[in-house]
């Protein structure tokens, strides 16, 4: 076997694309066999970390690329300016704390939640978006398959799960029922992200029980951070209007 079949075998992507430009390098600049070898591996390493991030960036399946240094926090209160800094360090994943955002259409809910799952890929965390609606029908069908402890258990092991507008549509009794048992198997094994265009009282009117209502908010809503960002127009709306006065 020659050093690129070697290498392959290994699973060393970069020495393998890379090792005869490095010899070359190693000869020009009379390099030694520690700075040689160290190089090699230091690069390997690296190459490993940015695969590493862009498969739990993939694997989290979310629906565009948001990102926190383009969220606008001038927009939001000065009461807001310290409960972001402190969800942006990241503490509330290793503590198994949720996070739940309430406002109105178009208030910045999802991309402070993406810029935040994104975060947490690039810090080695393992993430799943989801839209709650998406994940009733995901849920259903595991069911129908005999597969929903399989779905489960999977849930389970990802360290932040977001979950995406919760409230937008209502539910039948069968699908509050496994969300219900979903949410509350996870309670304290990882972190839940999610965002909703419904304060607390009005949770009744997507799972249809006053009972199971207040149930779920028990479970999610401790140790939680609450943030409610509702602001009076949307930011689509205000991008639109930009976007108009460009073309007068």
């Amino acid at each position: 076997m020659n050093i690129s079949q070697m290498a392959m075998a290994l699973k060393l992507s970069y020495i393998k694309d890379n090792f005869e430009l490095i010899i070359e390098e190693a000869k020009h600049t009379k390099m030694d066999y520690e700075t040689f070898l160290g190089t090699l591996l230091k690069n390997e390493l690296s190459r490993r970390a940015e695969n590493g991030i862009a498969r739990r960036i993939r694997y989290a399946k979310f629906p565009i690329k948001k990102y926190l240094e383009d969220f606008d926090r001038t927009k939001y209160g000065d009461e807001f300016k310290a409960k972001f800094e402190e969800l942006e360090t990241l503490r509330f994943i290793g503590n198994k704390e949720n996070i739940i955002m309430i406002g109105t259409p178009g208030a910045g809910k999802t991309h402070y939640a993406i810029g935040i799952g994104i975060k947490a890929c690039l810090k080695g965390k393992s993430v799943l978006f989801v839209s709650v609606p998406n994940l009733i029908i995901e849920l259903k069908e595991a069911m129908s398959q005999n597969q929903l402890n399989v779905y489960k258990r999977k849930f389970e092991k990802f360290d932040l799960v977001i979950l995406d507008e919760l409230g937008y549509v209502s539910f039948d009794k069968s699908g509050c029922e496994i969300l219900f048992n979903l949410l509350s198997n996870r309670n304290d094994k990882g972190s839940i992200i999610i965002t909703t265009n419904l304060t607390f009282d009005r949770w009744e009117e997507i799972f249809k029980d006053t009972m199971l209502t207040g149930a779920m908010v028990d479970r999610l809503a401790h140790k939680a951070h609450i943030l409610d960002i509702s602001r009076p127009t949307s930011h689509r709306f205000e991008e639109t209007i930009s976007w108009l006065k460009t073309k007068e």
